[in-house]
């Protein structure tokens, strides 16, 4: 497995909560913003996703917090897969200043949703892989 996808973000002045760093639930936009960019770097776009009648689902999120980010600064924030055999998946992405300073992590549990039955698909990984135009992103 090679080094996991990764997406830069500038940290924007509206997103800061009154101490002067970034909000909390900030990180957790950032981390879905930087999966979305990991799908689309794989070929797999939204619209690609709702068309085939699935989409990803967030069971389980946890993030901790090392370092403070203030506006302006540059955070690198990784997107990780972890493949298992049943109907959900792990990731685990970093939060890094671009020289390398951690400044957070966040690990959660995936799954992948049937959009009409309304129940997690049983192989997320077989059904990523067989949108993916490039697995290399999702580590498939």
């Amino acid at each position: 497995m090679g080094d996991p996808f990764r997406v830069r973000i500038t940290v924007r002045g509206y997103e800061l909560d009154t101490q002067g760093h970034l909000n909390q639930a900030v990180y957790l936009q950032y981390a879905e913003h930087a999966r979305w960019e990991c799908l689309r770097a794989a070929g797999i776009s939204q619209d690609r996703l709702i068309a085939s009648g699935v989409g990803p689902v967030a069971l389980e999120v946890t993030v901790r917090y090392l370092r403070e980010l203030r506006g302006g600064d540059e955070v690198d924030v990784s997107c990780g897969f972890r493949w298992g055999g049943g109907k959900t998946f792990h990731l685990d992405q970093d939060y890094t200043r671009p020289d390398g300073t951690p400044v957070a992590t966040l690990t959660g549990v995936g799954g992948l949703i049937d959009l009409s039955a309304r129940r997690l698909v049983p192989d997320p990984r077989g059904r990523f892989r067989a949108l993916a135009a490039d697995p290399g992103p999702l580590n498939l």
